[in-house]
């Protein structure tokens, strides 16, 4: 049986590509260090699958991580390792700094002490490119990332394309747009505005809710990789996009409508809520995802709509999934998480 690391897979997109990975009937290895975004709740019923293995451990641990190598040998690594929260980034730099810059660099290094031939997909993010006021970025437009978070993820793409060239390690960089769907974090929007619609909490938007972003169901993100790392090209990057730009104001009020048609016990009471923006806030990010749809075939399968009431369904039916959140995520950080 062929296996794959995924780091970071105990995480949202992390937790969703084991699954899809273990569907595609690989032996799944997932290196996880568990912090706040990382829940076990993701991957609660995967402990008995015998094509799968669970490691605590931080990507920066070099010398474990080796040893997994050597003893599993696998054949690739999905790295989604990484803090993604804007807002956390601003709180505290460092963090960023450590997972997602010093974390790669260990890794890579990693990777080249091990000798063998193993494929690296490094999963990053359209923020990369900062605000894209018009038309839409393509794999050579240029870096101009805006927050700690989004400078931290550049970093470490230009650490990646650096030993693809220097070292010759297989590697891969995605770019993707935001994504939704089951096991997210409540801290990023649409899951905080879920969880307050069905809690009767008014939805924070930040600003007046026009900034915009590009949205794509996590299933089809992971069927992107997938497609990523058996077909695409090593040294280059893509950009996995679905060319849906919606404002945040709109997410809220397709939210609002699935509520007030779908779930009749939901409050026709709750309200948007205007708050103050944050400090350096992107106002668009779009994608140019020609190279993914014309070299590999690949386009997005589940629409906006479908999506977001596939997504309202799961957490309505896993409670318990805000319930394995730590409370303080809602009694110290009330501002949206985008």
């Amino acid at each position: 049986m062929k296996k794959i690391v995924v780091t970071g897979g105990s995480g949202f997109i992390g937790s969703n590509l084991v699954k899809f990975l273990l569907k595609k009937k690989y032996f799944v290895i997932n290196i996880d260090c568990l912090k706040y975004s990382a829940n076990p709740y993701n991957t609660k019923n995967l402990n008995k699958n015998k094509n799968y293995a669970f490691f605590k451990l931080d990507i920066n641990n070099k010398n474990r991580i080796l040893k997994i190598l050597k003893k599993y040998k696998p054949e690739g690594i999905f790295n989604l390792a990484a803090e993604t929260h804007v807002d956390r980034s601003i709180d505290s730099p460092y963090n960023f700094i450590h997972s997602n810059i010093l974390g790669t660099y260990n890794l890579l290094e990693t990777i080249r002490k091990y000798k063998k031939k193993i494929k690296l997909i490094h999963i990053s993010t359209d923020e990369v490119y900062g605000d894209v006021l018009k038309g839409r970025s393509d794999e050579e437009y240029p870096y101009k990332p805006s927050s700690p978070y989004s400078s931290s993820k550049a970093s470490s793409d230009h650490l990646v394309q650096a030993y693809v060239r220097t070292y010759k390690i297989p590697a891969i960089i995605s770019n993707c747009c935001n994504n939704y769907g089951p096991n997210q974090f409540p801290e990023k929007l649409i899951p905080k505005l879920i969880f307050n619609i069905i809690n009767n909490k008014p939805l924070p938007i930040y600003g007046k809710g026009k900034n915009s972003r590009e949205w794509m169901h996590v299933q089809d993100h992971c069927e992107a990789l997938f497609m990523i790392y058996k077909k695409g090209n090593v040294g280059e990057n893509y950009n996995i996009g679905s060319g849906v730009n919606l404002k945040n104001i709109d997410i809220a009020k397709k939210l609002l409508n699935i509520a007030k048609i779908k779930y009749s016990r939901v409050s026709q009471k709750v309200k948007i809520k205007f708050i103050k923006d944050r400090p350096g806030h992107d106002f668009r990010y779009a994608l140019n995802n020609n190279k993914i749809h014309k070299k590999l075939g690949w386009k997005t399968k589940i629409s906006l709509q479908a999506g977001l009431l596939q997504t309202f369904n799961w957490y309505i039916n896993n409670k318990n999934f805000f319930k394995s959140v730590s409370k303080k995520l809602y009694t110290k950080r009330l501002g949206l998480k985008v």
